[in-house]
């Protein structure tokens, strides 16, 4: 039975969406060369301590924070909310919750003010924060863009034991699900949650964890993905793609997957859909439907399901990890079952998705 972690009798705070990442890497110039030389991102701001990045469309200071440290993990994700009030808001809610918590008024990164960090009831790090420094929205500097131009942060995806569990704690907090993945013994997978107008700000997928699985960048068009392909390619650096390019089930998304010099897994991510209507439907899929990570039922490599990067907790230490107790993704999809397929047989038409798309 899933222990339920209790809803809050105050308001949640009004998120708008995912804005930044922040990362710890182990060596700042090897991140750097990959960000930005290979990936294409934009500094805002550098020192011997953080690279500030942002992406082509973005307005506010960054969205990713590369911080140099002994152990590659995630310190912050971080969530801008709808005004300054709502970041007294957010830190009321947690604290009824029970969470630890910090508040800066000066914020945790430059660029960034008033902010307060949890760590939140799955052992995540969040951050919320309204107030931020503008800078030049690099949507007409063509004379910068590049043939695989990364336009804005998408999501993060999260690793838990547990997923309704934070599936319940983040619909009180404000997120909707637009898909999820289930059995037919009633056992969750995965959950895709967003508060922004498109499938997801942010993912649960069920695993050993508090862990971050990857964080995704946005391009406009597939073949953008392509040309960071054919770049890794050129730069003989082809053992970095972990898998794809191909395009999901799950929110309909071209994606690629690539682990930077720490091993953070990045997704590159366009062509998702629509999510905004109050009755926009929940999309569920079969574990068993082969279709539902990759749409031409390419398998999934085992350490897409096994890694992902620690998680710190407000001191900077990594978060404690904790087995997952029901049944994983990968066994009952790679392993020996054999019961992964993409229509039953007889069937002309696939099992799962039918009219609800």
């Amino acid at each position: 039975m899933t222990d339920l972690i209790p809803t809050p009798s105050l308001p949640a705070p009004d998120i708008v969406r995912c804005a930044y990442m922040d990362i710890v890497v182990t060596d700042l110039a090897r991140s750097r060369q990959f960000y930005v030389d290979v990936l294409g991102l934009h500094v805002t701001e550098e020192d011997d301590e953080a690279i500030y990045l942002r992406s082509f469309e973005e307005f506010i200071h960054h969205n990713l924070v590369l911080r140099k440290g002994p152990v590659a993990a995630v310190a912050a994700f971080a969530y801008r909310v709808r005004s300054p009030a709502e970041v007294d808001a957010a830190e009321a809610y947690y604290k009824e919750l029970g969470c630890r918590t910090e508040r800066r008024r000066d914020g945790f990164t430059r660029g960034v003010g008033d902010s307060i960090r949890v760590e939140d009831p799955l052992g995540f790090p969040y951050e919320f924060f309204h107030d931020v420094e503008h800078v030049e929205r690099l949507t007409q500097r063509y004379d910068l863009y590049s043939a695989g131009e990364l336009v804005r942060l998408d999501h993060f995806n999260q690793v838990t034991p547990d997923v309704p569990r934070g599936r319940k704690y983040l619909e009180d907090l404000g997120f909707r699900v637009s898909e999820d993945i289930k059995d037919s013994d009633g056992v969750t997978y995965a959950a895709w949650m967003h508060r922004k107008q498109t499938v997801h700000d942010t993912a649960l997928t069920g695993g050993d964890g508090p862990r971050m699985h990857h964080v995704a960048f946005a391009t406009h068009e597939k073949h953008n993905i392509i040309q960071i392909c054919d770049k890794m390619g050129a730069l003989r650096i082809s053992d970095r793609i972990e898998r794809g390019p191909g395009r999901h089930g799950v929110s309909n998304a071209f994606y690629l997957y690539i682990l930077d010099p720490d091993d953070h897994r990045i997704e590159i991510y366009t062509q998702d859909y629509y999510t905004g209507d109050p009755d926009n439907p929940t999309v569920t899929w079969d574990v068993h439907d082969n279709q539902r990570r990759d749409w031409w039922g390419n398998a999934v490599v085992p350490s897409w399901y096994t890694e992902a990067s620690l998680v710190l907790d407000l001191d900077g230490n990594p978060q404690p990890v904790v087995e997952r107790e029901q049944k994983s993704e990968l066994a009952v999809t790679i392993g020996a079952d054999g019961f992964s397929y993409t229509r039953q047989d007889g069937e002309d038409k696939g099992f799962k998705v039918g009219s609800q798309l």
